[in-house]
């Protein structure tokens, strides 16, 4: 069993508020998975009753629309934590994750957590921050979408997706999204999304090697994106 208070979860989350002996409790109570590229973590709707910690992998946040599509509305990775918000308000996920490459995650019962609050007030605080730095970063989706076109989004994605995530040895994007999944985090079709990736691949600003993407013009996606 991993030891919580050398994790990297506890290093870059609100759990880094926590005591020695807090964390040595966290072990005690904590449970492990492996969860493989393609399983979900927690369905939308589901009362998941306590906290996953990402310790490795990276996953997406998506809500199912009314015509079925998968809306993804954020990406997670290694040092976040999910359901924090779920846990506060005492309500079901609003959203599904689901893992985009093999993930290492644990899970602390809600009990355990809420204990902290009545303890740690510097605990409770890193939380608040947490979820204050996720409505800004919706504000911030909000007015992109409402503000920025199509080809300026997909332009902001690519770029979001190389920096935060990293290539393989190859030069492609590490993480690969589907063209649908793109559409939906780009709000549009997934047709569009084809056309667009064909345009950005004739301009020679990426490469398209098979389904995976690799970026040749930084620049002038950076330019195209702001």
């Amino acid at each position: 069993m991993s030891k919580c208070e050398q994790c990297i979860v506890r290093e870059l989350s609100s759990l880094k508020a926590l005591k020695k002996d807090e964390l040595i409790k966290l072990a005690g109570c904590k449970t492990s998975y492996t969860i493989k590229k393609g399983e979900p973590i927690f369905e939308e709707g589901e009362s998941i009753n306590g906290i996953f910690c990402i310790k490795d992998g990276v996953c997406k946040l998506s809500k199912l629309s009314a015509n079925g599509k998968d809306q993804i509305v954020k990406l997670v990775s290694s040092g976040e934590l999910l359901g924090q918000r779920s846990m506060i308000s005492d309500e079901p996920t609003n959203l599904s994750a689901t893992a985009l490459d093999d993930m290492d995650v644990c899970f602390i019962p809600k009990q355990e957590v809420m204990a902290f609050f009545n303890t740690n007030n510097q605990f409770s605080m890193e939380v608040m921050k947490t979820i204050c730095g996720d409505l800004k970063d919706s504000n911030d989706h909000m007015v992109s979408m409402a503000q920025k076109t199509v080809k300026e989004r997909l332009a902001e994605t690519l770029l979001f997706l190389e920096t935060n995530y990293g290539e393989n040895e190859d030069g492609t994007l590490r993480i690969q999204l589907t063209r649908e999944e793109l559409a939906g985090m780009i709000g549009t079709a997934t047709e569009s999304c084809i056309r667009l990736l064909s345009e950005f691949k004739k301009n020679g600003w990426i490469e398209l090697i098979g389904k995976k993407i690799a970026l040749k013009d930084r620049n002038q996606l950076k330019r195209l994106s702001e």
